[in-house]
């Protein structure tokens, strides 16, 4: 089984370690055995001027997924919504009020269905590749979601050569580390079965990079990145 992933994570912390916005959207082609990405691409976004509101997110998994899969025909897309596994190609008004999530949830669907769905349903019609609203139980998105936080750890590397200095907030239950010149990120859930991905950010000059918790998010590391 083939699938490809998209998430949407990583966020610049501004001095309180609150999130300015988020940075990368990843998308990813996952294979067996599971653990990691065999291809990948990212997606950037200006965290200083970001809608945290999800719409963004969805819409760009949505569409960065899209173009991995043209490229690789995988057996089926995997989103980072977590609505049962229903085929983004059914969500209709009808089908939206109908879910169990919250309100807003169904705001936000109802807004981007409009775009969404006919994009979708014409990438099935044409290639038989269903994409599904699968969420957190999906390992494919996990693995994209490990990726969005290795690519934010690279965007917060160029941005500290700019700038002096960066904070990064990782995903969920992960950790990074930069070693002759390979970017590793791992998740640090011992459930998981040692999920791990890997980009190679190309730093020429030497940077310090240190990971820590994040003292007002349990479960979130965060990077801080000196040059």
């Amino acid at each position: 089984m083939r699938i490809v992933s998209a998430d949407t994570g990583g966020a610049l912390l501004d001095r309180e370690y609150e999130p300015i916005g988020l940075i990368a959207t990843a998308a990813v082609l996952v294979e067996k055995p599971f653990r990691t990405a065999s291809l990948s691409i990212v997606k950037y976004s200006n965290p200083f001027d970001y809608d945290m509101s999800g719409r963004d997110a969805i819409k760009d998994e949505t569409l960065l997924a899209l173009k991995l899969a043209k490229k690789v025909k995988p057996d089926v897309i995997h989103l980072d919504s977590s609505l049962g596994g229903i085929p983004v190609r059914h969500l209709d008004d009808v089908t939206i009020d109908a879910l169990r999530i919250s309100d807003r949830g169904k705001a936000v669907w109802h807004d981007i269905g409009k775009e969404l769905r006919p994009i979708v349903k014409r990438f099935w019609e044409n290639t038989g590749i269903d994409v599904l609203a699968v969420g957190k139980s999906s390992v494919a998105v996990r693995v994209a979601e490990i990726y969005a936080g290795l690519y934010s750890t690279k965007w917060g590397i160029e941005y500290a050569l700019k700038e002096g200095a960066a904070r990064i907030g990782l995903p969920r239950y992960m950790k990074v580390e930069l070693k002759r010149g390979i970017l590793r990120g791992e998740s640090l859930d011992p459930r998981e079965g040692g999920l791990y991905g890997e980009i190679f950010p190309e730093v020429e000059e030497p940077v310090s990079i240190e990971v820590y918790p994040n003292p007002v998010a349990r479960t979130f590391m965060v990077v801080e990145i000196k040059v």
